[in-house]
């Protein structure tokens, strides 16, 4: 996913998370951190033997500020979905035949059954991936082909979740 640091822009990838352990690159470069999450955005951060604490706060979709050693950052983060549609959608409007996991996660909730009809913008599955709930949305109408995935089960990067026919 892109994300914009003032000005910025850096690309993020988480590459694998156990429990507190977490691998990202963040422009190419690996970074292994162990992150524990506290309440109300607050987490303490490990890397290379030292110790860093920090606040996020979310603005609005997408947008962060983040205060650690008495700085801070905006960041403002690409939506994972829109990262994917847009990496499945061609500008010949091709139309969204699945919704993949962007990242290794977990299910939290399926909304949508089997054969169910669906509008553009309808919720359609819950995933949790480094602490954070991500609503995936149908990108147009479709009817729900299959369901590839139940609430409570670990997901891989790239995994197929759902699969579409078009409407």
């Amino acid at each position: 996913m892109k994300a914009k640091i003032g000005n910025r822009m850096c690309e993020v990838e988480l590459l694998s998370k156990d429990g507190n352990k977490v691998e990202i690159s963040v422009d190419g470069k690996v970074y292994n951190i162990d992150v524990v999450m506290s309440e109300n955005g607050f987490c303490s951060i490990l890397h290379e033997g030292r110790s860093y604490n920090a606040e996020s706060v979310r603005h609005s979709d997408g947008k962060y500020t983040i205060t650690t050693n008495f700085r801070y950052f905006d960041i403002e983060l690409s939506h994972p979905q829109k990262k994917y549609v847009r990496g499945r959608q061609p500008a010949t409007e091709e139309a969204q035949e699945t919704i993949a996991s962007p990242m290794p996660g977990k299910i939290i909730k399926i909304m949508v059954s089997e054969e169910m009809e669906v509008k553009q913008g309808d919720p359609l599955i819950v995933v949790e991936a480094m602490k954070m709930q991500s609503t995936y949305t149908a990108a147009q109408n479709a009817i729900v082909e299959k369901i590839h995935v139940e609430e409570g089960d670990s997901v891989i990067r790239d995994q197929t979740l759902i699969t579409f026919k078009t409407t």
